[in-house]
């Protein structure tokens, strides 16, 4: 028994010495590959920062951007950087293809700059919505960011400026007053805003020393896309457009129909997309079913008090769930001035022609012109007596023919039992004189 025991507990002394050598035969380094594709907008950083997330929780050795985007929103641009900024594992960006605008300032912000043979990275200004210059404040912070950017790794920040400012001229590179810099592989390596050119990522995982057998390639879920989507600033107009669209027209429809559903189901992605990228909490959707209640109670109260506010509250809400609130408050404003302009053009130009719109709003009128009345004029009782019912003071109840029939005095007082005559009737007031 007690050879067994020393057996048993021998056999345990041994696997606590192989223990380590075995965690570290498996333990193999990862390097994480996440892709930075198509624009950059909010909804990228959401996906960006659970993809790093994952990164450093499985303890890798190395994260590679794959790059590849014409560029986005400065805003979207500048959360990335500070993300990637907190980030403690090395990282690579590979330029694999195009790294312009905000790809470029995000490329910046990576340990490490491997580009293909025919990629671009650079040209780098900062533009409004409208395509034009953006005002000098905004100009002014993306000068900044883009020369503290290239200064924390290293790299020349006169490059990085002539990327964003038309006015910076470097005679080595035959950048000119009035141009922007864009380098290919060749310059860029040539100022050191590259490491080096490499044709593939198989390449890149040699130059590296990569083991290509402990390559995680992150993949963005069906949710993240979505979210990059809805977040798109040209699809966030568009949505509020339908959305704003459609209640318009519901309310010009009998019971709820196709455009109400259009309405709701737009708001509904719009919500969703920017909860998801983060941009939008739970406090947000809140305010919005609040302003619903509010906009419902305004049927059931008087005042209109209650209605106003539930407006306010959902245009608040909106407002709030994109994050940046003058740009919301823009997209928002574009999708009112459409949803009205088309319901204008709907109405006075096509409304007649179009069948289905003809269907879809209710267009009838109560005019007398179409033999509509409000009340039954009953000028047959002119000239008719009766009897008081009950005292006139001056209104109350007739009886003429065994009907009885509200009425009112001339003005003076008649009391119960006396006879009257109905000398005038105006839609629905009868009025009487004592006859008695």
């Amino acid at each position: 028994m007690k050879k067994g025991l020393l057996i048993f507990f021998m056999m345990i002394l041994g696997f606590s010495f192989l223990q380590p050598l075995l965690s570290s035969a498996d333990n193999t380094k990862k390097v994480y590959v996440i892709p930075i594709h198509k624009e950059v907008e909010k909804g990228l950083h959401a996906f960006l920062e659970r993809a790093i997330s994952d990164a450093e929780e499985n303890n890798a050795e190395l994260i590679v951007f794959d790059i590849d985007t014409p560029g986005g929103l400065v805003t979207a641009a500048g959360d990335i950087g500070q993300l990637l900024d907190g980030v403690e594992t090395k990282t690579v960006a590979f330029v694999n293809n195009h790294a312009l605008s905000a790809g470029a300032f995000i490329s910046l912000h990576a340990d490490e700059i491997y580009m293909v043979p025919n990629g671009q990275i650079g040209s780098a200004a900062v533009i409004d919505q409208a395509g034009n210059a953006a005002d000098k404040k905004a100009q002014s912070y993306w000068l900044s960011a883009m020369k503290s950017a290239a200064e924390s790794n290293g790299r020349d920040p006169q490059v990085a400026l002539a990327m964003a400012d038309e006015s910076v001229v470097i005679e080595e590179l035959g950048i000119e007053k009035g141009e922007l810099l864009t380098l290919g592989s060749k310059e860029a390596k040539q100022v050191g805003y590259s490491e080096g050119t490499v044709a593939n990522l198989d390449e890149l995982y040699e130059t590296l020393g990569v083991d290509k057998s402990s390559v995680v390639n992150v993949e963005e879920t069906f949710a993240e896309k979505l979210a990059r989507f809805i977040t798109n600033p040209v699809v966030v107009p568009i949505l509020l457009s339908l959305a704003s669209l459609g209640l318009i027209v519901e309310l010009y429809s009998p019971g709820f129909g196709i455009a109400g559903s259009i309405g709701l189901i737009s708001l509904v992605l719009f919500f969703y997309g920017h909860l998801v990228a983060g941009l939008a909490g739970y406090e947000t959707i809140i305010l919005f079913i609040i302003g619903v209640a509010l906009i419902v109670a305004e049927f059931f109260l008087p005042g209109g008090i209650a209605g106003g506010l539930g407006i306010g509250a959902i245009l608040a809400s909106i407002m709030l769930a994109g994050g940046d609130v003058v740009q919301m408050g823009i997209s928002l404003l574009i999708a009112l001035l459409i949803a009205v302009a088309t319901m204008i053009i709907f109405v006075k130009v096509f409304g007649k022609k179009m069948k289905f719109f003809n269907k879809i709003i209710l267009k009838d009128s109560t005019s007398t012109e179409s033999g509509y009345v409000s009340n039954i004029n009953r000028l047959e009782l002119v000239g008719k007596e009766g009897v008081t019912k009950t005292p006139l003071r001056p209104s109350g109840t007739v009886i003429v023919d065994d009907e009885r029939i509200d009425a009112v005095t001339e003005g003076g007082f008649i009391k119960a039992g006396e006879r009257v005559k109905i000398v005038k009737v105006e839609g629905s007031r009868i009025v009487v004189r004592d006859i008695s």
